[in-house]
Order: C-alpha cells, then structure tokens, then sequence
C-alpha cells in the first residue's frame, strides 16, 4: 500500500457504505430499556441469527486479536442484522467510548472499511446469560472492542485484548500524524518520558526490535528479560505521574471501563512489576526523539503502541 492515500482508497466510497459510523435511531433500546445494551441485542436475535454469531464462553477465538480480523468472517453487520439491530449495535459501540472521542472513533471505523460492505465489522457474543461472563465483542479493520454483555457498567475489558489503530491519509505517517485520532496518546507518553531523568530517559530507550503483533506474542506476558526502564525504580510521584498517565491515555474509552482498569493496576500492585520502553531507530519518525513506538509490559499486561509506519496499539490486562 505504499505511496496509496486514504483519499486513493475511498474514491468508490458511498454515504450508503458508511457501515455503523452513522447517528443511530434506537428502537430496541427504548423498548427493552430495564436489559443492558448488550442484552438487548442478544435478546432481539432470531435462531438463525444465533447460531450465526454466538460462540461458546471458552471458545478458542475469544482471546484472539489482530489489526484486522472478524469475529465471524462471513456474517458482517450489514448481512446479518435488521435496520434496528443495527442501530443498537451502533448505541452500544458509541456507549463504550468517551463523548469526546466518539465522532473520530466512528470517521476511523468508516473510512477502514474503504466504502466497501466486504469491510464492514463483525460482531458476536461468548457465552449466554447464564454465564458470569458474557461477553459481547466487536471486530473490524483496525478495532477490536470488548464488554461484558450483562450490564452497561464499565467493568474494565474482560482480560482479554482489544485493538485500536488508523492511518487516515498516508499508509507512512509522518511524525505528527496528522489526523489520527490515537496519537494524542503517544502525546502523553513523550510528555511522561520528558519527565523523567537523563539517567532514567537513557535506561527506557531500547535499541533491540520491539514485540512483534503476532497473536501469541501479544499476548504474550512472561519472558525472562523485560526491556526498558522498570517501574520498580521510580519514585512515588514518577509512579502516580505513571498511573495518571495511562489513565489520560485511556480517556477515549468509556469512565467507567477505565476507572475498572486503573483500579485494578493498582489494587494488585502492578506498577511495580511494569517495564516501560520506547524505540529508536526506524521507530522514531523523523529522528527528533518524540517517540513513536513504545511498550509498557510486565507479567499481566501488556500495552502496545507502534506508531511506525502508522499507529497499531493493543492493550491487555490479564484478569
């Protein structure tokens, strides 16, 4: 796709085609209002459609992610659901995000389908309502997204790893990526590095490659030497500058998921078991040391985010 534009790739694009990226008019929502969102849906389905999109709890495909994959590669969201699941499913996308960030999110979701119905998300469900953790997942070109399917709460992102990423015009960004709705986040990231001592700076820039996005080593949490700076040895106020850190960074998800999220970092003392890095080299877009690409990792968790040659970032926390 190199020298390609979005602008090339979208020429065929047509407002008909802008799957799931559009204001919803919730029907189902207002008539089942005491179900979550969630559940609403699962309940609206037909047996066909069941069978079509609900997958055992422990099904091997549920802890699964990638830059672009689908939950069920032939069941999309145009071709399998009513007009009026489709606007649920909408709702409840744009209720797992931040109003703020929602309208970006969607125009992300829209132009990666590159105005085709063969790129339109997918989405499905783990489990029943019998099971504690019901899930309902959400996947597509450059987005992966997870909630426990029992409540409209928050609960963090159910342990296993969602994905977020976009190149809006060029397949190469340049340094400032222009944009992309994700790299106010590396933003954050350089500030929290500039905060930090030479000594420290010196200790978090890692010349060896940086994890590769292949599945298992994704998710991939134990390994003998952790690159980068370990969080062990930072002060108390470069942890919680840390802690607010990640915190702002996951401000386009909703209150909730990310309040989940940062609780449990810290009730199970994660931060200490934390190794943060970041790359040079080929990674550091324009050589001006505003880092592209780093990695924040450890036993539990791993968070990802390669901004070279345009941001791809998965986050998991082990539950």
């Amino acid at each position: 796709m190199n020298g390609l534009t979005r602008r090339d790739l979208l020429k065929a694009a047509t407002a008909s085609t802008a799957f799931c990226a559009t204001s919803p008019l919730v029907t189902l929502a207002a008539d089942q209002s005491t179900d979550s969102l969630p559940m609403q849906l699962y309940k609206s389905l037909n047996d066909e459609q069941r069978a079509k999109v609900c997958l055992p709890v422990d099904h091997p495909r549920r802890p699964y992610v990638s830059n672009w994959w689908y939950i069920h590669r032939e069941h999309r969201i145009p071709n399998t659901f009513r007009k009026d699941q489709q606007e649920l499913i909408q709702t409840l996308f744009d209720g797992l995000h931040s109003a703020d960030y929602r309208a970006a999110i969607n125009k992300q979701v829209e132009i990666d389908q590159y105005g085709q119905e063969k790129n339109a998300p997918a989405v499905g469900f783990f489990g029943t309502p019998e099971d504690k953790d019901f899930e309902f997942i959400y996947t597509g070109h450059h987005v992966t997204r997870r909630c426990n399917a029992h409540t409209d709460k928050g609960l963090g992102f159910g342990g296993n790893p969602i994905f977020y990423g976009h190149f809006p015009e060029q397949f190469h960004e340049t340094k400032d990526h222009p944009g992309n709705p994700y790299w106010y986040q590396g933003k954050l990231f350089n500030r929290f590095v500039q905060s930090l001592d030479k000594k420290q700076q010196a200790s978090g820039l890692v010349a060896r490659q940086p994890r590769s996005e292949k599945y298992d080593a994704v998710i991939k949490k134990e390994q003998a030497n952790w690159p980068g700076l370990s969080c062990r040895t930072l002060n108390a106020e470069q942890k919680q500058l840390f802690l607010d850190t990640m915190r702002q960074m996951l401000a386009m998800f909703r209150a909730d998921d990310v309040t989940a999220t940062l609780a449990s970092i810290e009730t199970r003392g994660l931060v200490d078991r934390l190794y943060v890095s970041w790359y040079g080299g080929k990674y550091d877009i324009g050589s001006d040391g505003v880092w592209d690409t780093w990695q924040i990792e450890g036993p539990e968790m791993v968070w990802y985010f390669r901004g070279q040659p345009h941001i791809h970032s998965y986050f998991h926390l082990k539950s």
